[in-house]
C-alpha cells in the first residue's frame, strides 16, 4: 500500500542535524526537478524581498521565511516526518507510533511538496516555505514542473498495490493516477452528519485523515484494493461508503462519515 499525504504549512522551526543532501533523498527520478526548483527558490529569495514575498504569497508577518529560503542548502535538516506539523500530522502522531507501525510508515507514506516533489518520512530536509501553487521564475507553476517528473517515479513507488490518496486539491494536479494504478486508487472525502444532513468539513477533514492513517498503520492489515480498504476501515470502527468509479481507469471514492467533531 502507498499512502499519499499533503504537507502542512505548519513546520518545525529548525532542523537538528546535517544539512540537506539532495542526492540522498528517496525517489531519485525526481532529483533533476528538485535541483531546478531549489536553485530557482534560492535565487528568488536572494534577490528583491518584495518580489519574493509576492511570488510566494507571503504576508508581512512571514517575511522571515525569505531569508530562511536563501539558506536551504546549508541549513540543518530533519526527517520530513518530524518537519511537518498541523492537524493531520498531530492526529497521525508519527513520533509515538509503535515500532512495527513506524516501520510500515517508512515504507508506505509519501508526502507531497511544492519544493521537493514527494518525500518519504525519513528524507531529511530543512524547514522551507514554497507551496505547490507557486510560479517560480525560470521553472513556472510547480504543479506542472512536477507532473512530468512524477510520471515515472510515482507508478514505480505504487508498485502493484493499493494507493490511498489523501492529498488536498492543491497537490493532486502534480500526479494523476492513470490506468491500472487509478483502478486501485482510493480517494477519501470526510462528511459530517448531523440531523440527517451531511456536509463537507475542513479542519476535521485533516484530523479524520490523520486518524485513518494511524489506524491503518497500527492495525497492520494489507488491503489490496479500494473495496478491501473500505472493509478494513469499517473493521477499525469508521463509517465508510464506497463509490466505485463511473468509468474504468478512474479512482474510487470513499466517503468517511463522522457524527462528532
Amino acid at each position: 500500500m502507498l499512502i499519499l499525504l499533503p504537507p502542512s504549512e505548519g513546520k518545525a522551526d529548525a532542523g537538528a542535524g546535517s544539512p540537506l543532501d539532495l542526492a540522498r533523498l528517496s525517489l531519485p527520478a525526481l532529483h533533476p526537478a528538485r535541483e531546478q526548483a531549489l536553485d530557482a527558490l534560492v535565487t528568488l529569495c536572494s534577490g528583491d524581498a518584495d518580489t519574493a514575498a509576492d511570488v510566494l504569497g507571503l504576508s508581512p508577518g512571514l517575511r522571515g521565511e525569505i531569508t530562511r529560503n536563501t539558506l536551504l542548502r546549508t541549513a540543518k535538516a530533519l526527517p520530513a516526518g518530524s518537519l511537518y506539523t498541523g492537524v493531520l500530522y498531530d492526529n497521525l502522531g508519527l513520533a509515538d507510533l509503535p515500532a512495527p507501525a513506524k516501520t510500515r510508515a517508512r515504507r508506505t507514506l509519501l508526502i507531497f511538496s511544492g519544493l521537493w516533489g514527494a518525500l518519504r518520512i525519513d528524507d531529511r530536509i530543512p524547514p522551507y516555505r514554497c507551496a505547490m501553487g507557486v510560479r517560480l521564475p525560470g521553472v513556472g507553476l510547480l504543479t506542472t514542473h512536477w507532473r512530468d517528473a512524477m510520471t515515472q517515479a510515482l507508478p514505480e513507488a505504487a508498485g502493484t498495490g493499493l494507493v490511498l490518496d489523501l492529498r488536498s486539491s492543491m497537490y493532486t494536479p502534480a500526479w494523476t493516477p492513470r490506468g491500472d494504478v487509478a483502478a486501485r486508487t482510493a480517494t477519501v472525502r470526510v462528511l459530517h452528519e448531523r440531523n440527517g444532513t451531511r456536509t463537507v468539513v475542513s479542519h476535521f477533514n485533516k484530523a479524520t485523515k490523520g486518524r485513518i492513517v494511524r489506524d491503518l498503520l497500527t492495525d497492520g492489515g494489507t488491503p489490496r484494493n479500494p473495496a478491501e480498504l473500505a472493509t478494513a476501515l469499517r473493521d477499525l470502527k469508521h463509517t465508510v461508503e464506497e463509490l466505485p468509479p463511473a468509468k474504468p481507469g478512474r479512482p474510487w471514492q470513499l466517503d468517511v462519515v463522522v457524527t462528532e467533531l
